[in-house]
């Protein structure tokens, strides 16, 4: 397995994770709905999705095992398909099961997240921690928009920007982590910080 995990590490995970960070400023910077905008957010979809899929499975492999990748693998995923199944909310006769079981499965696995370190080695792990709390928060807000289907038509496209764009700051931060570009816990908090503040700006724009 060592080979096969070093193969994804070089030749999968990180080019793609490359491809994915300049697709998705490029789709963030560009005029949204232009054809720029499109074609760099498909790219961005499929490279940022492949390149999580495989972080998963390489934390997982012996002498590979990594709560921060496996963290990282779990919510990009999330947030990228949530993303994009939010474009299906503008329609009338949405068909909302898909995200229910997104929602459902990305609240287990924050509750996976937190429990698992405490029951099989009977401490808790930060990374995991916070990710697996996060993971909760955002599956039971799903949970509660896919109630109100009118709503849901109503803030697809607030939904679909802050999704997308929550993967992409999960991008930023493995890569600010990863090659510790500012010192310690500032790879963690600033790409955050920076994503939250240009959100909460669309957020405004999109309610103007």
């Amino acid at each position: 397995m060592e080979p096969f995990a070093e193969f994804l590490i070089r030749f999968i995970h990180a080019p793609l994770g490359g491809i994915a960070l300049l697709c998705g400023g490029l789709s963030l910077v560009s005029k949204k709905g232009s054809r720029l905008h499109k074609k760099a957010r498909r790219v961005f979809f499929f490279s940022m999705l492949f390149s999580a899929f495989s972080a998963l499975l390489i934390s997982l492999f012996p002498n590979h095992e990594s709560a921060f990748l496996f963290s990282i693998g779990v919510f990009s995923s999330y947030f990228l398909i949530s993303g994009i199944r939010s474009l299906k909310h503008k329609k009338k006769e949405a068909r909302i099961g898909i995200d229910k079981v997104i929602a459902y499965l990305i609240t287990a696995t924050g509750f996976l997240m937190v429990t698992y370190p405490v029951l099989f080695f009977g401490k808790l792990d930060v990374v995991l921690l916070v990710f697996g709390v996060f993971g909760i928060v955002f599956g039971i807000r799903d949970l509660s928009k896919l109630k109100k289907l009118d709503l849901l038509r109503k803030g697809w496209l607030k939904s679909h920007l802050g999704k997308m764009t929550g993967g992409y700051i999960s991008a930023v931060t493995a890569f600010f982590v990863v090659n510790e570009i500012l010192p310690s816990l500032w790879n963690w908090f600033v790409p955050t910080l920076l994503g939250s503040v240009y959100i909460a700006y669309w957020m405004k724009k999109v309610s103007a």
